[in-house]
């Protein structure tokens, strides 16, 4: 018996020995792939010597002789750092995941290569001025050098997802980056998901109710439109939704995921300083790493600091010594989808107002991992490319006879946005700046702008001219065969909502409504915010003048103003009129949840129980209030809508009538759904957070998850891979931590603001900036989240362009040499 536990002990000491030996040596191959940021170079492709200073953030700032070298010197630092994402941002917008990923992105695959972004990022190569195509070329070199950096020395395959996944890194090429950028604004594009909405439930409910669950801006005019299925005869009601392309590697994003964004501005004399200021804070679906990636550029225009995306020879956001320029989604109706009615007897020709016209068609292969490859037949009809119903929950609202085809702005084969983004990042003056905007087609954004003098906000991108007769207003489908449906061009860029130098010397957007149009001038019915703009234009009140520090107030301000309308509303007769009730009984558990929120400003505070009771009460009720009505279809609202909340228990237009539930003989008052409500959300927080309401906290639901697209679902890698915070923050503060809305943890932060900016003129070099991850993609690498703490609690890192402040504490220098 002592023998065979003697070699038991050793054996099991072996194995330990074994096991270490092997993490040993699985870190040590994956450790080269970190690079050495004191390393240099002798490099194919430049022309001068050029130097890459990353400061004590790893930031990296580029010093070279030509704007060539320099962007030369960005795509080699791009790809140290975060080449793996690179990889992927270009194999999604090429439709080629299933090629490392299998079966499980053939979906994807399958509607990347319908929409064919990239042979579009192909054709408008060669619409690119001069320079933006030097730039593209240099850019590529640079990430190409890098690329044979790995190829001819032992780095670790250049990330360690190569290790798991395909080790193939095809070279970079100038279309990749143009690639990169209309994928972008496929996830900022949110139209088509919102047309197929209106017209499910369009079918589902009358008009008035239909104003309450899908409610316009508050204020702006309504128009009547037709009910869905008067336009198309022969559909009936669908309430299943069909989804075959989501996931963490999906880049099409949810509805209420399609985009959102910060940015605000004060001229001089509103400013304590003297100097304009600048605020941004763009908002996307959290990641690790971010998408954002921290850079500077010493370029013959001057030097030019702020966010580029990784495969983008830019600075998106940011400043320079003379102006800076910030991004928020316009919301913009960039999309219509068009119902193309077959010929019955030719299934390859579509008819139009001038009669039966033939498909535009190609056959594409998509090659699969282990499996066998599949072979698609796209097809376009003059509306754009054919769009199959198991996407988007076309199958729903497509009439028998009919295909879905899609017109979009970014479906463009001379798309100028990268000469655009790459002028106005080289503009000096604001009036520059929105001239280079006349190039920019998609994704739509509003442009804000701030100088040594002035500020200004100006909208840029394609804006499809409707004809006013439009079935549809643009707001559903509609039918292919009526004239009116088509687009009659672009409207000109001097149409486009334009304010500089404003009377009250305040700008600002957080993807509220922007102009008050008449269709088709209207430019758009569907707005990203009715909340936050309430909350930021009560911060810019209570002050004459501004500071940076008061815009970064703003910009980490965490009340509700949603919260603070709604809780009144549904609680009022609800509030101190409980009896008295025994311990452990849910009656005195709403008691006590009741106390709680009584004495809450609208804070959504991490450390507090109040956000989460408040987030839980209003996600029950909303869903108690359209269960009924709307069967299956509730399931498409996962988040509070204020409005159609407040019109609710305000009974405007008669919409209390949403309180009585259908289905019983009794008539239930909006108070009883309320008290019902608070119950069920009582007891789901009871169930997860324990019995002690002052115990619950809001941040350990609300954690921002940046996790990372590929191993974040890997057990024990997801411990290594993801970045949890807890957050504070919520779907309608102005520090927006939009939550997922469903699942296990329907509060998750999974989409905000990942980078942040406040940039002041008084004195360029005390702006600030941060990211909310790192800047290395390496998850070994120490900054792979170093910035991410900082981010949480609210604060930056020196945003500045002295070249002295960049190399003291550095944490390297890179020299490239010519070769």
């Amino acid at each position: 018996m002592l023998l065979l536990f003697r070699w038991l002990l050793r054996l099991v000491t072996g194995l330990i020995g074994l096991g270490l030996v092997v993490l040993i040596l699985a870190y040590w191959f994956l450790e080269r792939s970190i690079p050495d940021y004191t390393e240099d170079f002798s490099l194919p492709g430049l022309t001068a010597p050029v130097e890459i200073v990353r400061n004590n953030d790893n930031v990296p700032h580029i010093f070279g002789e030509t704007d060539d070298d320099v962007f030369y010197a960005l795509g080699f630092a791009h790809a140290q750092d975060r080449l793996w994402q690179m990889s992927m941002l270009r194999r999604t917008a090429q439709g080629r995941l299933s090629e490392v990923f299998g079966n499980r992105t053939v979906k994807i695959d399958e509607l990347m290569r319908r929409y064919d972004l990239y042979t579009l990022a192909l054709q408008s190569v060669e619409a690119q001025d001069a320079p933006t195509r030097a730039a593209l070329e240099a850019y590529a070199r640079g990430v190409n050098a890098w690329i044979g950096q790995i190829n001819s020395g032992a780095r670790g395959r250049g990330a360690p997802e190569f290790f798991f996944f395909s080790n193939e890194i095809a070279a970079w090429a100038p279309a990749d980056s143009i690639a990169i950028i209309k994928l972008m604004a496929l996830q900022l594009s949110g139209h088509l998901e919102a047309e197929v909405l209106r017209a499910r439930v369009s079918m589902l409910l009358p008009e008035d109710r239909l104003r309450d669950i899908l409610p316009d801006d508050p204020g702006r005019p309504v128009t009547a439109l037709p009910d869905y299925a008067s336009l198309m005869p022969g559909l009936r009601p669908a309430t299943t939704p069909i989804r075959t392309a989501q996931g963490p590697l999906s880049p099409f994003p949810r509805l209420p995921f399609a985009g959102a964004s910060n940015a605000w501005a004060a001229v001089p004399s509103r400013s304590a300083a003297g100097g304009s200021l600048l605020a941004n804070d763009p908002h996307l679906g959290f990641t690790a790493p971010s998408l954002w990636y921290l850079a500077r550029l010493e370029l013959a225009s001057g030097g030019v600091i702020g966010a580029t995306i990784p495969g983008v020879p830019a600075v998106m956001i940011g400043r320079s010594a003379q102006l800076g320029w910030a991004l928020t989604s316009s919301y913009m109706d960039d999309q219509d989808v068009v119902m193309e009615r077959l010929n019955p007897d030719n299934p390859e020709e579509y008819e139009t107002a001038d009669g039966f016209r033939p498909f535009e068609t190609r056959r594409s292969i998509i090659q699969i991992k282990d499996q066998t490859p599949v072979t698609l037949t796209l097809r376009w009809s003059e509306a754009g490319p054919v769009l199959p119903g198991s996407h988007y929950d076309l199958a729903s609202v497509t009439p028998p006879g009919h295909v879905a085809a899609l017109s979009w702005t970014a479906l463009s084969a001379a798309d100028t946005t990268m000469t655009s983004a790459l002028q106005i990042m080289r503009a000096q003056t604001i009036e520059q700046a929105i001239e280079a905007g006349r190039l920019f087609v998609a994704p739509s954004q509003n442009l804000m702008l701030a100088d040594q003098s002035g500020i200004a906000l100006q909208v840029i991108g394609a804006v499809p001219r409707r004809d006013a007769r439009h079935p549809t207003q643009g707001r559903m489908p509609a039918l292919g065969s009526v004239a009116a449906t088509r687009w009659q061009g672009m409207l000109p860029y001097d149409s486009n909502p334009r304010v500089i130098d404003p009377a009250s010397g305040i700008l600002g957007n957080t993807n509220n409504k922007t102009v008050e149009r008449p269709f088709p001038e209207h430019l758009s019915f569907l707005w990203g915010d009715t909340q936050r703009i309430q909350r930021w234009l009560t911060l810019m009140k209570t002050r004459e003048v501004h500071t940076r520090e008061s815009f970064i107030e703003a910009q980490l301000d965490t009340v509700s103003p949603a919260a603070r309308t709604i809780l009144p509303l549904i609680g009022a007769d609800l509030w101190f009129t409980g009896e008295a009730a025994p311990a452990g009984t849910p009656e005195r558990l709403r008691q006590r949840a009741l106390e709680i929120l009584a004495e809450w400003n609208g804070e959504m505070n991490e450390h507090l129980p109040e956000p989460l009771i408040y987030m839980a009460w209003v996600r029950a009720l909303q869903d108690r209030l359209i269960r009924d009505e709307m069967g299956p279809l509730a399931d498409e609202f996962t988040h509070l809508d204020p409005v159609f909340v407040e019109r609710v228990y305000r009974d405007v237009a008669g919409a209390s009538v949403w309180c009585d539930v259908i289905q019983s003989a009794v008539v239930e008052s909006c108070a009883d759904l309320a008290r019902l409500a608070l119950d069920d959300a009582l007891l789901e927080l009871t169930e997860t957070y324990g019995p002690n309401p002052e115990s619950w906290r809001w941040g350990d639901a609300h954690q921002a998850t940046h996790d990372h697209p590929v191993l974040g679902e890997v057990p024990l890698l997801r411990w290594f891979v993801n970045i949890r915070q807890s957050t504070s923050g919520g779907d309608f503060t102005l520090q927006r931590g939009r939550t997922k809305g469903d699942g296990p943890n329907p509060y998750l932060n999974v989409h905000g603001g990942g980078y942040r900016g406040v940039y002041d003129f008084a004195d360029p070099d005390s702006s600030v900036f941060v990211t909310s991850t790192g800047q290395s993609g390496h998850p070994l690498s120490r900054h792979y989240d170093d910035l991410g703490e900082r981010w949480r609690r609210g604060e930056y890192v020196p945003m500045s362009l002295d070249p002295e402040l960049a190399r003291a504490a550095a944490v390297g220098i890179t020299h490239l040499q010519p070769q």
